[in-house]
């Protein structure tokens, strides 16, 4: 079993009437309430607690790539995985993603993916999401209908960039390039592994599955709701004759662990609050536009992950609402171990991704719940999956590495 440490760096000083003035969190929320003093604080902050994880022993750090927001302060995530690279010397870097539809040309990717996969020694994991609808619809203007064709040809680009040997010319829709010459090249071969994060397209099971890659189902709506996508993503494995290696799936999941149950509410609830009822605050015009969901997802009936119809869910819930439902595990070290055991195991999933800096939790709070998570819940879990499958979707580093030195004035 692999875990992954999952950070979106929200901003967290949203006002606590921020529902009932502002009509999003996303796209058109007012730069008026960003301070920039208090984002340098924050930016060092949140890398400190990335590095943090490590120490605790994660096998992999997440990072991620959303515009206009006040959700996920990272519009490059690759700035947060270099800065990174040389400050962690074990977990792998698992950039999830980016949002490939929004480079033009998209080599650019390509080229800084082989940058961060040299430097860390062969440690990325390259994640190719296709980008919620704010952030490439309206954040970055890109048609819905042409959303998915430009990703899929600057997949191939980058694919055919990182695996051939010489110069070639790409000559796509949207990518014309004479010369395609990666320079510097990727460490791992043929290329990092890639994961492709999404949000219930059953398209993306089609599209992992064809090429191997594996695939990350990254829900608000809790393992409850997560765990009916995760057996259509199964059944389909299934159908295709494809190996039902766990360590091809991946799932997000909130948790929150403290002393007791009852000192985990105390602790947590009013963050989790802020994370559902003002992180996830996005104007349902943003949040899936025309020709965003493709007509078979949308006759699946998986629905977008925020916008009103979504709030019908989670809008005014209590604490134990929340857990009840599967928003968040939390609670004692005994209570996560048993519920995430259970859902590791029926939802079939080699790849946990823990969000644990959740919505406006302090530095403090944020290094309590990774510490108890990494020492009393984490040594358990981690044996699920011992010996039974091989994990052909995680980073192959060299097992000798440069030390990051200091430098020597003259």
């Amino acid at each position: 079993m692999k875990i992954n440490w999952f950070h979106l760096m929200p901003y967290r000083w949203l006002p606590e009437d921020f529902r009932q003035r502002y009509r999003s969190v996303w796209v058109d929320i007012p730069s008026e309430l960003w301070d920039s003093e208090r984002g340098h604080f924050l930016y060092n902050e949140y890398l400190d607690e990335l590095e943090f994880a490590e120490q605790m022993g994660v096998d992999g750090i997440c990072v991620n790539e959303h515009h206009a927001n006040a959700y996920g302060l990272m519009p490059s995530p690759n700035l947060m995985a270099a800065c990174l690279a040389r400050r962690i010397s074990r977990a792998n870097l698992v950039v999830l993603g980016n949002s490939l539809a929004l480079y033009n040309p998209a080599i650019r990717v390509a080229e800084e993916f082989a940058m961060l996969d040299c430097i860390s020694g062969g440690r990325l994991v390259a994640g190719f999401p296709v980008g919620s609808s704010m952030d490439t619809n309206f954040a970055y203007g890109v048609t819905p209908a042409t959303l998915r064709e430009r990703y899929r040809e600057a997949h191939d680009l980058i694919i055919k960039s990182w695996t051939t040997p010489e110069p070639f010319a790409f000559n796509g829709r949207y990518n014309k390039i004479r010369y395609v010459n990666l320079w510097p090249r990727p460490l791992q071969k043929p290329h990092p592994p890639v994961w492709v994060p999404g949000g219930g397209s059953i398209e993306t099971w089609d599209w992992v599955l064809d090429n191997d890659y594996a695939y990350c189902y990254l829900s608000y709506f809790g393992y409850k709701h997560g765990q009916k996508v995760m057996d259509g993503f199964w059944e389909k494995v299934a159908q295709k004759g494809a190996e039902p290696n766990p360590y091809r799936a991946g799932f997000l999941q909130l948790v929150a662990v403290s002393e007791t149950d009852a000192q985990a509410e105390k602790d947590y609830s009013k963050h989790v609050d802020y994370f559902f009822n003002r992180c996830l605050h996005v104007y349902s015009g943003f949040a899936d536009a025309p020709g965003y969901r493709t007509e078979a997802t949308i006759r699946a009936g998986l629905q977008a992950q925020v916008g009103e119809a979504a709030d019908l869910f989670r809008f005014g819930l209590s604490w134990k609402e929340f857990v009840e439902r599967g928003y968040v595990i939390s609670g004692s070290p005994a209570t996560v171990r048993e519920r995430l055991s259970e859902v590791i195991k029926n939802m079939r999933i080699g790849q946990l991704m823990v969000l644990q800096m959740i919505g406006s939790m302090p530095k403090e709070l944020v290094r309590k719940n990774t510490e108890l998570f990494a020492r009393e819940v984490m040594p358990s879990i981690r044996t699920i999956w011992a010996d039974q499958w091989q994990d052909r979707w995680s980073p192959r580093p060299l097992p000798k590495r440069a030390i990051p030195g200091v430098a020597v004035a003259n």
